[in-house]
């Protein structure tokens, strides 16, 4: 009988693993209302509201939320339901300020003061990034699956490089320097 309870609980415990691996996810709710809490005023004014949302259990309900339900979306869909759609983020480059705006399947993106916009979108069925603006459209690079990207470059080749820091820098390189060689 203690051998059955034993083997229960290991075949349990070794389906709650695989079932629950990896499912921590981005939280997106919460961090929103903690990012809202954190701008609204003064510290004093946001001490009040972060006392006020932990009575009512506003914070509770939204960890629960994202725990249960929005970030199990994300784990098996692979994309949130909060995804921020139509925010605009500044980024300061090296000669100037861009603004990002999220899309539904990727990004546009403007220097500031300036109207020409270009986007970047994901195509989830090729599986590529492809740069668009108003009269063309490019790919940019092509994931494969095997933890590498194709890259294409300027003068109309391409090369493999890999999804690491090494091969950023690598593909870094071969666009700046203008020579084009296989980075593998």
């Amino acid at each position: 009988m203690r051998k059955n309870n034993m083997m229960f609980l290991a075949a349990l415990s070794l389906s709650c693993s695989i079932l629950f691996s990896s499912c921590v996810g981005s939280f997106a709710m919460f961090n929103r209302l903690s990012a809202w809490n954190q701008n609204v005023s003064s510290k004093f004014v946001n001490e009040l509201i972060f006392v006020a949302m932990n009575i009512i259990p506003v914070y509770g309900v939204a960890y629960l939320a994202d725990a249960l339900v929005i970030n199990s979306i994300e784990f098996w869909t692979g994309s949130n339901p909060m995804a921020s759609v139509g925010d605009v983020k500044k980024v300061k480059g090296n000669n100037g300020n861009y603004m990002v705006e999220t899309l539904e399947n990727g990004y546009t993106i403007s220097k500031e003061g300036e109207e020409v916009a270009l986007d970047l979108i994901y195509n989830n069925d090729t599986n590529t990034w492809n740069v668009v603006t108003e009269d063309q459209v490019s790919e940019l690079l092509k994931m494969n699956n095997d933890g590498t990207a194709q890259l294409y470059l300027p003068n109309g080749a391409s090369t493999t490089v890999t999804l690491d820091a090494q091969g950023v820098l690598a593909a870094h390189q071969l666009v700046e320097s203008g020579l084009y060689f296989a980075a593998r």
